[in-house]
């Protein structure tokens, strides 16, 4: 198994673009099953350039897994659509309708602007499962754990046009040889665990966990229950996760969890 960060919003490779989104490359082995999957598309096609710097092939890819309807997260489809006529896209029927905002510093939308999908190549998920020797995708989290209080921001349109609290039925997650990719974590990181039916030895994602919204208890607390609980996992985040989250998330779990950035590999 292995990842490689295609577009984040960190980097300390000065010839790799940057942006408020997520791209991750995964190649798995399960038997004779070899995958290259697409883990989110980042906002644009910032992914595709840094992919070519580090001599990635796109046109390679069998799966692209969408994680949740937000544009930072699946904005980059139409134009990785554009280079491989071939890869599967896994996606929630949810977030494909749905409208989304975030009213964060000021209103705005985070709507995907979706391509064309071929129904050949659309794999739309409302249910947890396996597709296609060991991958595992998880649909429609169940909210046990507390929710990131970041979350707050954030809306939906529904069918009266008003902006609702999201709910976030539209995310999903994916688990293939060990590792389980949260995309933001909106549905929290420990519900995402618990949905997780296989045993994870690496967490790879957002978090969700923004400075300023959780108090330092509440992080610390948070961090203690992932050690205790998952004490031979190892976490790696960026993206939606903030600098002084993770110093606290850190000073907890010490060499447990770990930061990427664009062209982590």
């Amino acid at each position: 198994m292995k990842w490689t960060v295609l577009v984040d919003n960190r980097t300390n490779n000065d010839q790799l673009k940057t942006e408020h989104g997520l791209s991750i490359l995964l190649e798995t082995t399960n038997g004779r099953r070899h995958h290259r999957i697409l883990l989110d598309t980042g906002a644009s096609d910032a992914f595709i350039h840094n992919a070519e710097k580090m001599g990635i092939d796109l046109r390679t890819i069998d799966y692209v897994f969408i994680s949740h309807g937000h544009s930072d997260h699946a904005g980059g489809l139409k134009h990785f659509m554009e280079i491989n006529k071939k890869a599967k896209v896994i996606v929630s029927p949810e977030a494909l309708k749905g409208k989304y905002y975030s009213k964060r510093h000021y209103m705005h939308s985070i709507t995907t602007e979706w391509p064309e999908i071929p129904q050949e190549r659309l794999l739309t998920i409302e249910h947890s499962g396996s597709i296609d020797g060991g991958i595992y995708i998880i649909a429609h989290i169940p909210h046990t754990y507390p929710m990131p209080k970041g979350n707050q921001y954030l809306f939906v349109q529904d069918s009266q046009d008003q902006h609702i609290p999201d709910d976030f039925r539209h995310e999903l997650a994916l688990y293939a040889d060990g590792l389980l990719f949260t995309g933001c974590a909106h549905s929290g990181l420990e519900n995402i665990l618990a949905a997780c039916p296989e045993k994870v030895n690496t967490v790879v994602g957002g978090f969700h966990l923004l400075d300023g919204q959780e108090s330092e208890e509440e992080l610390k607390a948070l961090a203690l229950r992932l050690k205790n609980k998952y004490p031979n996992t190892h976490f790696f985040t960026s993206h939606c996760t903030g600098d002084s989250v993770f110093a606290i998330l850190q000073d907890v779990m010490g060499d447990q969890i770990h930061g990427f950035s664009c062209g982590t590999c």
